[in-house]
This record gives C-alpha cells, structure tokens and sequence, in this order.
C-alpha cells in the first residue's frame, strides 16, 4: 500500500525557517520525489523535486535559494527546508512521486502519481 505522510508544519513569522518531512512507503525511491503545495482558492503548484538516484535536485522559481530539498533514501524520507519564508509561502504542503528536469524554458516538475495524496502539512507564515 502506498502511503505518503507530510508532517513539520505550522505558524512561522515572515523571514522565520521550517522544515518539512515526508514518510513514504509502498513504493521504491528510484525515481524522482516532489513537494507540492496548494494555497486557498489556488490549485496545486509544484515547489521543489529531487532525484532519488543521484540526488540532483530542482526548484521553482519562486523558490530558489530559499527552499532545499533532501532525501534519506534509506529511511525513504523526503525534506523540504523552508527559510527567507513569505507570506505567499502560505499553503498546504504535499509531497509525491515526480517527474523533474531542464525544459527549453526553466525547470519542469510534475506529479508521476495517480494514488491517493497525504494529508498535506499547513504552513502558515505570519507578516
């Protein structure tokens, strides 16, 4: 059974750190590993990815040099580390097998999943 649990959420003031975990299981970490977030009213964007054979790793631009993503291939988790956080930083963060690379036009990331989603991990950030 393929489970993702996102967890590390919570308030953080405007310019403050969080970092966020995601527990995977029912499913090999050979591929790519993603963070999404989804903000009220908004649809689901993707944020950063990783790749789980030589860790090479990829952001949106409104995340770059502020976010990092890791990954513990052998305890299967998966870290996003937020710092220089925005108000519209504020969302509900997802994590979930990926697809990532260098498109023509910037850097592509998107979901490679069809289960069912975590429960996603609240992120507040408070001006």
């Amino acid at each position: 059974e393929v489970r993702l649990v996102e967890s590390g959420g919570g308030l953080v003031q405007v310019g403050g750190s969080l970092r966020l975990s995601c527990a995977a299981s029912g499913f090999a970490f050979d591929h790519y590993m993603g963070w999404f977030r989804q903000a009220p009213g908004k649809g689901r964007e993707a944020v950063a990815c990783i790749s789980d054979s030589d860790g090479r790793t990829f952001y949106d631009d409104s995340v770059k040099g502020r976010f990092t993503v890791s990954e513990d291939n052998a305890k299967k988790m998966v870290y996003l580390q937020m710092s220089s956080v925005k108000p519209e930083d504020t969302a509900v963060y997802y994590c979930a097998p990926a697809l990532c690379g260098d498109g023509d036009y910037g850097v592509i990331i998107v979901a490679d999943y069809d289960g069912p989603w975590g429960q996603g991990t609240q992120v507040t950030v408070s001006s």
